[in-house]
């Protein structure tokens, strides 16, 4: 059926989600080959599945990049984006739950809610997402559907109750039980194309009452009409159930959870069915908000109809090697038709789209526009970047573009040849126009190019794409902790001035700021509080610049200074002599003069990253594992017991766990595994910040 001949209430957004190896991209495929998009189902052993097409996701068995599809179901129409569950990527899950309608969270039926679970199940709260849930796995030793039910209630904090559960788990699983409608699903061949829906055996009745009172009574939990079918005693119908459920997940009060096992072929037509039932069309979602980009206080709702000016967020940019850049898009309003101009609002630039494409993985059609509600890619943009808003030129309208997390490790790389130098230049800005957690700087003490990210693999991606999409080859060093410097209090009053005169025309910039600490994670705060033209407003924005180049290089080992609040209080300048270049040296001389002081005041600290690990470990090696884990200044928060395995919950610093995979495959006979994403940064024991302070001065010294 042509995409543009269904209704705008048949279409469906949404992502996959979960922690790594729980059965994303194989849960994806599945839906691609029962909806007909494929004839033959990938494997992800064997390196052939449809969503994981980059050769590093073959070879690792892991997605890397979000990658994007549509199918059909039911006359529905449904646009699915498969994320990575590798904490390196956790960029491509921020920005896919940022332009999606819903989601479905896959959890693995043995490990249940995982860490990184946790993480994507926080940014989807972050973007109000409704979710469905699948326990899959369930097929696996040690699965157990209930005990993952739980997991998510105390885990997640959750509203969740299970709409089926299994008939059977591990090796006895048999078929699956559908709670609302009272049957039992019973599967016919291998492949998992034939089921058929049989009357309830009767040793399931009593099961069947139990899971659906509990759904009830969690929905009448949330909701008005099943609060009072419950209160007054009365048994809800079939609909009933099901439009409670709709209404509650759309309001992202309420999680069904489904059962079944991916990769032996059950139970992913149930997550279809309930795609289309449960999860929200573009229209019933809350009308997206932007602002008018000379108004910030001025907001715009945005209608998902094809009437209103055109309005569209770019959540992402891949690279073709036929046709160069591809934006992905999400269009909130109105319609997108190539050849017609348009605005990037976030830049100011004009921009003209050669084609619109829809995108399967790696594959493309082409399709004449591009209406409100629909994903596509766009073909032809030359300014725009991730988190860039694209609208008609004569009604502005900004969107709120990304945030992306702060890199937690570095490395430093430099070309083999001087000739591949400039090279290196345009394949690494190319990166950074697709990945917004990427981060690079030249180091002019060692002449290097430090490449900053999120772990180690996500460094080592970017390294080996250099060599095989580019032929570039780069000698790399060790990959180093992103420390960081901070203030823990505030100094008023400090003074920048820029001033020089040798002959004819001079230079004057002369800025006075306040400097205290922010929260966690709010970076570099400013606020202007210049009055009566103290300091021209055109000079205003280049002494906040000079402050952010002034806290790329901390006074203590020259590590970059973030989290804090600075207020321009005043300042003068000269008719003649004033310029933005001296507003800007002038801030980059104040904010350093505030640390200064602030370090003489002791409110100066030195900062590193911490991971939050989650290890699971045979009973036989805990005593061995928990050890070296102390030798690694972790701090155990919590232990438990799954099944015949011991579990722990950790907090541990990044430096201490480079080369970990090994050292635990080690001590545990290759039986335990571990996973880890970064939590906070925390203060560094004196002891250990003398070291690396004066390695870091020492290095500096040599060079010098």
């Amino acid at each position: 059926m042509p995409s543009n001949a269904i209704p705008l209430n048949k279409f469906r957004n949404f992502g996959i989600i979960a922690h790594i190896d729980a059965g994303k991209t194989t849960t994806t495929e599945r839906i691609l080959y029962y909806t007909g998009v494929i004839h033959k189902m990938g494997d992800i052993d064997e390196g052939n599945t449809t969503m994981d097409w980059m050769p590093q996701e073959q070879e690792r068995g892991i997605t890397i990049t979000a990658a994007a599809t549509t199918c059909f179901w039911r006359d529905h129409r449904l646009n699915i984006i498969d994320t990575p569950g590798h904490v390196d990527f956790t960029i491509e899950v921020e920005r896919s739950l940022k332009v999606l309608d819903g989601c479905v969270i896959v959890l693995c039926g043995c490990s249940g809610v995982q860490p990184q679970t946790e993480t994507v199940y926080r940014q989807a709260d972050k973007y109000n997402v409704p979710r469905i849930a699948f326990v899959n796995k369930i097929d696996r030793l040690g699965a157990d559907f209930d005990r993952v039910v739980g997991e998510v209630h105390e885990r997640l904090g959750a509203n969740a109750a299970g709409i089926e559960f299994p008939d059977g788990t591990e090796d006895n699983f048999k078929g699956i039980v559908d709670v609302i409608n009272e049957q039992y699903i019973q599967y016919k061949d291998k492949d998992g194309m034939e089921y058929e829906r049989l009357t309830l055996p009767e040793q399931f009745k009593n099961k069947v009452k139990k899971y659906r009172h509990d759904l009830i009574e969690r929905l009448a939990e949330v909701d008005d009409e099943m609060a009072d079918l419950f209160l007054n005693g009365k048994e809800p119908t079939k609909e009933q159930i099901m439009t409670a459920i709709r209404r509650t997940v759309i309001t992202c009060k309420f999680i069904p959870v489904l059962v079944g096992t991916s990769l032996r072929n059950r139970g992913v037509q149930m997550v279809l069915d309930a795609i289309v039932d449960f999860l929200p069309s573009p229209l019933d979602i809350p009308p997206m908000k932007g602002h008018d980009p000379d108004n910030k206080e001025e907001m715009i709702q945005l209608k998902a109809d094809d009437i209103q000016p055109p309005v569209g967020l770019v959540f992402k940019i891949a690279s073709d090697p036929y046709v160069g850049k591809i934006f992905f898009t999400r269009i909130y309003s109105g319609k997108f038709v190539p050849g017609q101009p348009y605005l990037n609002s976030s830049n100011g630039k004009r921009e003209k789209i050669s084609k619109i494409v829809l995108m399967h993985a790696n594959k493309q059609e082409i399709v004449s526009s591009a209406s409100a509600g629909e994903i596509v890619a766009l073909v032809g943009l030359k300014e725009s970047k991730s988190g860039d808003t694209l609208c008609s030129e004569d009604k502005p309208i900004l969107l709120e573009g990304l945030r992306p997390p702060e890199p937690v490790v570095s490395l430093a790389i430099e070309p083999k040849t001087k000739a591949a130098q400039d090279k290196m230049g345009i394949v690494l800005r190319k990166f950074l126009d697709e990945d917004p957690s990427l981060r690079v700087k030249f180091d002019q003490e060692t002449s290097q190019t430090i490449i900053s990210g999120m772990g180690e693999l996500h460094l080592e991606i970017i390294v080996d794409r250099m060599k095989r999409e580019n032929n570039l080859e780069a000698n790399v060093g060790r990959p180093e902790v992103a420390y960081k410097e901070a203030i823990i209090k505030k100094v008023t009053g400090i003074v920048g001035k820029y001033i020089s005169q040798t002959g004819g025309r001079g230079k004057y910039g002369h800025c006075v700021i306040d400097v205290e600490p922010a929260e966690h994670g709010k970076g570099i705060v400013f606020i202007d509080k210049i009055r009566s033209g103290a300091i021209p407003r055109e000079f205003i924005k280049p002494t906040f610049e000079g402050i952010e180049i002034g806290a790329q290089n901390g006074i203590l080992a020259g590590y970059p200074v973030t989290d804090f609040i600075v207020t321009l209080v005043d300042g003068s300048y000269h008719d003649v002599d004033s310029d933005e270049m001296s507003f800007q040296l002038a801030g980059k001389r104040a904010v350093q003069e505030a640390f200064r002081q602030i370090h003489k005041i002791g409110g100066y600290v030195f900062q590193e990253p911490i991971m939050k690990l989650e290890i699971t470990v045979p009973e036989d090696y805990w005593g061995n594992v928990i050890g070296d884990l102390m030798t690694r200044r972790a701090q155990i928060k919590e232990t438990g017991n799954r099944g015949k395995l011991k579990t722990a919950i950790a907090n541990v610093p990044l430096a201490e766990m480079f080369g970990y995979a090994n050292a635990l495959r080690s001590l545990t006979q290759g039986r335990a595994s571990f996973s880890m994403e970064p939590s906070f940064y925390a203060q560094v024991p004196n002891q250990i910040a003398e070291k690396i302070i004066g390695a870091r001065q020492e290095i500096a010294a040599k060079r010098s």
